[in-house]
């Protein structure tokens, strides 16, 4: 049993005082996702980023620079006082670029997930048709685009996509990638933060074909995702999964929107059983958090870092646990 012992806020990463604001023109954003991109660098893909004239609380408004998603680099591998961005895809004047592009019948287009793939990116995103009450949206449709130049462009092929239905219950809106033997795993969870988690695996070379997906039913491997078993029981939001190296386990980090914190769960087995969220950060220290984005280069010791969000700031912040078998 792998369970957290000590966890620290190491560093604010993005916002005025880390130098995002002037480089990049990153004033304000949230998310934060991680992924080694197999040639020596972490992206680090945000979500809803605003810039110059951004509102000071919250996200907003749009006219302060608004762009849905920007890609940053880095490749710091000590963590241990922060995390520095080299660069970001950036446009004409140098500041960050929007790089997934959206579609008039979306409010905006935010990325959830990403993994490299035989020298290609590939990235997990949701189209979201109207935001909800707290922790509720509406999507048009999961899906996942694909970068060959290291994430500078990106396609976002129509036929990779999960569209959701009338009744907004489909499994696979907001995804997490892992890779394990010959597959790669893509965990999805409905539209917003209080449904469970399924399941699903793909051969590498299909992971734009969801006709190749199959779907785990708690017995085997099926074509139905409507028929897929929950793996980790909700609410699950911001979803996160890595191997631990060191601890010879999975590591499945998310927001628990009822307990307002970020959990950790652990599992020799993809499919679980995964062992009750515990709390690791908590909304009573550090409020309206969310994210939960496990660094891919802190798995081989006792010690994770991760990125967790906060609404009011509306910027990304490096946290560590230290944690024990």
């Amino acid at each position: 049993m792998v369970r957290a012992v000590e966890t620290t806020r190491v560093a604010q990463i993005t916002g005025a005082g880390t130098g995002t604001d002037e480089r990049f023109g990153i004033h304000a954003t949230d998310l934060g996702i991680l992924w080694d991109d197999g040639d020596g660098r972490v992206l680090v893909l945000f979500g809803d980023t605003y810039g110059r004239g951004w509102g000071g609380d919250g996200a907003g408004p749009p006219e302060a620079d608004w762009r849905c998603n920007v890609l940053a680099h880095s490749s710091q591998r000590d963590l241990s006082a922060g995390l520095v961005l080299d660069g970001v895809v950036a446009r004409e004047d140098g500041l960050a670029a929007q790089v997934l592009a959206s579609a008039r019948d979306e409010v905006t287009i935010i990325p959830n997930a990403g993994i490299a793939v035989d020298g290609k990116q590939y990235v997990q995103y949701m189209s979201v048709r109207a935001w909800g009450p707290p922790g509720q949206w509406h999507t048009n449709y999961g899906g996942i685009a694909v970068s060959a130049d290291g994430g500078t462009t990106w396609d976002q092929p129509g036929r990779a996509r999960w569209i959701n239905r009338a009744e907004r219950d489909h499994p696979f809106q907001i995804g997490s990638f892992a890779r394990a033997e010959n597959h790669v795993y893509l965990f999805g969870t409905t539209n917003g933060r209080f449904g469970p988690a399924y399941l699903a695996r793909v051969d590498p070379s299909s992971l734009l074909e969801p006709a190749a997906y199959r779907y785990w039913t708690g017995e085997g491997w099926g074509r139905d995702e409507f028929a897929a078993a929950p793996v980790l029981p909700g609410p699950v939001g911001e979803l996160s999964v890595e191997y631990s190296v060191h601890f010879g386990c999975w590591l499945a980090m998310h927001l628990d929107e009822h307990r307002a914190a970020i959990v950790l769960r652990t599992a020799d087995r993809l499919e679980g059983p995964w062992s009750d969220g515990q709390v690791v950060v908590s909304g009573q220290d550090w409020p309206a958090l969310y994210g939960g984005y496990l660094h891919p280069w802190a798995l081989d010791g006792d010690e994770i870092y991760y990125l967790v969000s906060q609404w009011g700031p509306y910027n990304v912040f490096l946290f560590k646990t230290k944690l024990e078998q």
